[in-house]
């Protein structure tokens, strides 16, 4: 199963996965660092690779897609990714990407699902220290633990869009995904699906582990971060998505993250600072 298509940008620029060997892991050497300042519409395709993998951009928005669901991943914040499973990276914006590779042999118990988390100023700093050329195999294995400990205690932000394989909810799920706003109910998308309310109602249960309004919830919020994180105003921004006002849609936002848009998008400058230095030094 691919990533649906309505999830992608236009214009995109398809580049296979080349991973230099010196940021290949391996057991002698765990933990390695690739930064690099990548275009919006890159997209790394449909790749595989046996160590794990931490993606952070202080800027830039990033769409992260394994066979079964899609992770929005706004400034900030990164994603974890598991040895040994399959996923595609699109570029949302333009990005400063700093990728943390972890040998398999590294990853504790408990990271083994994606997941998007934010990053702390303690996580920022080591993997800015990981990416310092100078950094000697024992401070790099000190700097790994710590990674991981953060990464570990992280929560988990609710940014995933989980796709199911039954077709019927498929083709629904691809609907809603290409209008998020259309604020059909499920009666109407079970006709469309030919299948009666209960048997659709009765497949995001099993398949998806949620009710069509949590799964159409999480739809929306993964149409919102990119368009947030443009700078497109809040009230554009909620009537886009369907909501009457911005009260509505910024409560919406507070239930799911904790924080309201205008918070979750504020952060400390330093990282930004820190990575237009460095890619203005390459």
């Amino acid at each position: 199963m691919r990533p649906s298509a309505d999830l992608r940008v236009l214009h995109e620029t398809v580049e296979d996965l080349d991973i230099p060997v010196e940021h290949s892991p391996t057991h002698a050497h765990p933990i390695c660092v690739r930064a690099r300042p990548v275009a919006a519409g890159v997209r790394i395709a449909l790749h595989t690779h046996a160590w794990a993998q931490l993606a952070y951009s202080a800027r830039g928005v990033l769409r992260v897609a394994t066979l079964d669901s899609t992770w929005m991943v706004p400034p900030s914040r990164a994603i974890w990714v598991p040895p040994n499973v399959t996923h595609e990276v699109v570029i949302v914006e333009d990005a400063y990407l700093r990728t943390l590779y972890l040998d398999e042999s590294v990853v504790p118990p408990g990271l083994d699902a994606c997941r998007v988390v934010e990053v702390s100023p303690l996580l920022r700093e080591v993997i800015a220290a990981l990416d310092d050329r100078g950094v000697s195999r024992h401070r790099e294995r000190l700097l790994g633990t710590l990674a991981l400990d953060e990464i570990t205690r992280s929560q988990p932000l609710p940014l995933s869009v989980p796709m199911p394989d039954d077709k019927r909810l498929r083709a629904l799920c691809d609907a809603v995904l290409a209008d998020p706003a259309h604020a059909d109910s499920l009666e109407h998308w079970a006709a469309e699906a030919g299948a009666s309310t209960r048997t659709i109602a009765r497949l995001f249960r099993r398949e998806l582990g949620v009710s069509f309004s949590q799964w159409r919830q999480q739809a929306v919020l993964a149409r919102a971060i990119p368009l947030l994180s443009a700078g497109r105003p809040l009230a554009q921004v909620a009537r886009d998505l369907g909501y009457q006002s911005q009260s509505a849609f910024s409560a919406m936002f507070r239930r799911a993250f904790g924080e309201s848009p205008r918070a979750f998008f504020v952060r400390d400058g330093r990282g930004d600072t820190l990575e237009s230095n460095r890619e203005g030094a390459a």
